[in-house]
């Protein structure tokens, strides 16, 4: 019979796991708890997906995702709001020519070309398992179909 531990967090995988949540502290702004939450809003995965195919301006960037998206058109704040985000991380870099009107363009430093490598990776990881998802999601409705 297996030794069942009466309280989870003594199991050594999630002393393992508070470890290194610790490493980067408990500040909601540090790196890893702070770029995830970015990634899992409703803009930015697509925002950067979008400029790892060039350079845009605010108003094109902004008409290409509501394009692409399914969701309501973004704000132009909000867009503004979410390209000064990932700029302030690193991931964006903003360049404004000498013209005048002067032009603003946006495009992915070194770090942003990475960042939407791995949410490519992602995208693609989930797309081959999209099958067994749906099918996960169909049992699970149709397991509390029944109970209620």
């Amino acid at each position: 019979m297996k030794n069942r531990i009466s309280d989870p967090l003594e199991q050594p995988a999630f002393t393992a796991l508070a470890l290194e949540m610790a490493r980067h502290g408990t500040d909601p702004a540090s790196p890893p708890r702070s770029v995830m939450a970015m990634l899992g809003d409703r803009w930015t995965s697509l925002i950067l997906l979008v400029l790892r195919h060039g350079d845009l301006r605010h108003a094109d960037l902004r008409r290409v995702l509501a394009a692409l998206s399914y969701e309501q058109d973004i704000s132009q704040r909000v867009l503004t709001l979410k390209l000064r985000a990932l700029e302030r991380d690193g991931f964006v870099i903003r360049t404004v020519t000498d013209d005048i009107p002067p032009k603003v363009s946006y495009r992915l430093s070194d770090l942003g070309i990475e960042l939407a490598a791995e949410s490519e990776r992602m995208i693609a990881w989930i797309n081959d398992r999209s099958s067994g998802i749906i099918a996960a999601r169909d049992r699970y409705d149709h397991s509390r179909s029944d109970s209620y």
